[in-house]
């Protein structure tokens, strides 16, 4: 049995809460307890979340009060939402533990958590420095402006890295970017970190394995993605589209969006962007004579997002019109329907976003998608008819992305001096760096050194300095400060 290993007031925590474990936890836990690397794959709502989580929190309870003071455990996830929800989340289980603990009169030292992200208070960033949370919460771009700081210090004892909603960001620059970071947090420590990958829909594992990894490092592959039971139908809310009506197709689709969300108790309805999240979202409430729909996006403030997840979570609120803020996996409640208008786009996008109803194991997914022109419609229909069979995108890594490598050296140079040959082995150890040749790295050194290939370049600042006799870089004045003001990719 899995459990057989904790310690017996997380044992008796679980099974109290949940009974048995779900597939990947049962299988997840056996491998990150032998300290491999490991990307767990499965459906959302399955509790993968919790098997990454709970088998760290195990093994630092087991340890007691023989840790080193500092982070222990680095939860990094593409959005600040999704982080506020996993700290609110990791309350429960600790608390829960700590409870059991002592009604089993068990000896359990206190573990400490906390975000930090671009909306942490700079007190809270400074009482971080001084008392370091066991576990550290936060995005790719902050954990790049932690290691371009002297907070980096807190991260010198971190023993394992879990990468949430992994499929978000491995195919993109920004995963570039996280990929390069992990590399120069791994340089920080007495011993590799156990990197923990989390998704619930990406293919091929083997090559998002090889990201989570980088060059030369195994990972085991958790695969207990089992397919999801989907409620899926494509709806046209006008006879013909070549005639429309109203001269617009939008009216007809305010009116079927609005009956679809008083026929449910919960609804999150996916649009392509901020302006549109806004004005669908007043056009609902005008039809309905009252607020039915809020919105979510990344523009809000902390302080909004926060207060319009936890009405829709508390059941408050019938609808929530969002763009990407919400296709991963914040936990938001019990939602009845998910509404996409227009294409998703991608057969896993869809998916992800249909995921969202239904957030439990076992639970139906169900998704309305309403396209809006004839090219939408018949792309719409092919990609919901691919997501019935299961057919997702091949995922691709992207290699070789010199812009990125390039913010990275002027920020790894900010804070030490690297010999050229032990910065290109490191760079190397990023799965998409793996076949970097010299002649790339220097010519990327060349052109942060100043050396540029034509006259009308020579104004622009030098950004490191390139010793080529000594074989080393370092910083140049004002490099740190370049390299933060300029923290992320997207």
């Amino acid at each position: 049995m899995p459990l057989e290993t904790f310690h017996p007031a997380v044992r008796a925590w679980f099974e109290e809460r949940f009974g048995r474990p779900s597939p990947p936890q049962a299988q997840g836990w056996p491998a990150i307890a032998r300290g491999e690397n490991v990307l767990i794959l499965a459906p959302t709502g399955s509790g993968k979340t919790l098997a990454a989580f709970l088998k760290c929190l195990d093994i630092l309870y087991q340890q007691g009060v023989r840790r080193e003071p500092g982070v222990q455990v680095l939860y990094i996830s593409p959005l600040k939402a999704l982080n506020n929800d996993i700290y609110r989340n990791l309350e429960i289980p600790l608390a829960g533990i700590e409870a059991k603990a002592r009604e089993l009169g068990l000896p359990l030292p206190h573990l400490t958590h906390a975000v930090r992200t671009g909306d942490t208070p700079q007190q809270e960033r400074k009482e971080m420095r001084r008392n370091p949370p066991d576990i550290l919460i936060t995005t790719p771009e902050s954990l790049y402006l932690l290691l371009t700081s002297r907070s980096r210090d807190i991260l010198r004892t971190v023993r394992y890295v879990i990468v949430d909603e992994i499929h978000a960001l491995c195919t993109s620059k920004r995963g570039a970017h996280l990929s390069l970071s992990l590399e120069r947090l791994e340089a920080l420590l007495p011993r590799p970190p156990v990197r923990i990958g989390l998704s619930a829909t990406l293919r091929p594992l083997e090559e998002v394995a090889r990201y989570l990894g980088g060059t030369g490092r195994p990972v085991t592959i958790v695969d207990a993605g089992a397919r999801r039971e989907l409620d899926l139908r494509v709806e046209v809310p006008v006879d013909d589209m070549r005639a429309l009506p109203e001269s617009s197709i939008w009216p007809a689709i305010y009116r079927r969006v609005l009956e679809l969300v008083a026929a449910h108790r919960s609804t999150i309805v996916f649009v392509s962007s901020r302006g549109l999240a806004e004005r669908l979202a007043g056009q609902l409430n005008a039809l309905a004579g009252r607020e039915v729909a809020r919105v979510h996006h990344g523009s809000l403030s902390r302080e909004a997002r926060e207060q319009v997840e936890a009405e829709l979570k508390a059941g408050r609120l019938p609808c929530l019109v969002a763009t990407s803020s919400l296709e991963l996996g914040i936990d938001v409640g019990a939602v009845d329907l998910v509404i996409q208008i227009e294409s998703p786009g991608t057969v896993s996008r869809g998916l992800q976003r249909v995921g969202r109803a239904g957030h439990a194991l076992g639970a139906v997914a169900k998704g309305r998608l309403l396209p809006k022109y004839r090219g939408d419609l018949l792309e719409t229909a092919g990609i919901v008819r691919e997501m019935r069979r299961g057919n997702l995108e091949e995922i691709r890594v992207p290699t070789g992305a010199l812009d990125v490598l390039a913010q990275q050296i002027v920020a790894m140079a900010a804070m030490d001096e690297w010999r050229v040959d032990d910065l290109l082995a490191r760079v190397r150890r990023a799965w998409g760096y793996r076949d970097l040749t010299e002649r790339q790295l220097h010519g990327v050194l060349e052109m942060l050194a100043g050396r540029y290939p034509a006259a009308e370049f020579r104004e622009l600042r030098p950004r490191i300095v390139w010793d080529r006799e000594a074989g080393v870089i370092r910083r140049r004045e004002g490099a740190r400060a370049l390299a933060v003001l300029s923290g992320g990719t997207i």
